[in-house]
């Protein structure tokens, strides 16, 4: 798949099939994931695969935007490390470029994923210490949910060139 194909037909999947997902598959996303750019090469990033069917089924029951869950799969929580941070809130957007690697690959290999935020929400991140028995160093950031989507999904054209300003912004 074209890096603008993988961009322009990646969508946010909320219905999944019962097809597994093999490890394999998911370590090459993680791999994506691993790829992403970060501030002065930090790479703040730590992974949970989460494919336990009660651990998911509570996830969708306890997080308000996390339904699909339920239907998954597996999903991954993308963490950031602070003991590793060297540049402040910049582990914000590591990990953010981290998800979108993920959910891009995972695209390019014809699976669904659904972004599902976490961090900035201590109501959302406080599900995940408790279950994970996460250390205080650690924040969830972005969970995502992954699977064989249940459903085609046609491309939707996003672009518009009159958001796009030169030089300034204008009056």
């Amino acid at each position: 798949m074209e890096t603008m194909e993988a961009i322009k037909g990646r969508r946010s999947i909320r219905s999944y099939s019962s097809e597994p997902i093999n490890d394999e598959q998911i370590e090459l996303l993680i791999e994506a994931a691993m790829y992403a750019p970060s501030a002065g090469n930090e790479q703040p990033w730590e992974f949970i695969i989460i494919d336990n069917r009660e651990m998911l089924d509570r996830i969708a029951a306890e997080h308000e935007h996390a339904k699909m869950v339920g239907e998954a799969p597996v999903a991954v929580l993308i963490c950031g490390v602070m003991e590793r941070v060297k540049h402040g809130e910049m582990w914000v957007q590591d990990c953010a470029a981290a998800t979108q690697n993920f959910m891009l690959a995972a695209h390019d290999q014809g699976l669904g994923t659904c972004w599902i935020g976490v961090y900035p929400r201590p109501e959302r991140e406080e599900l995940f210490y408790e279950m994970l028995d996460l250390p205080e160093d650690v924040v969830p950031f972005s969970l995502i949910s992954l699977g064989q989507p249940a459903a085609d999904y046609p491309e939707v054209d996003r672009f518009k060139p009159e958001r796009i300003h030169k030089n300034s912004w204008p009056g």
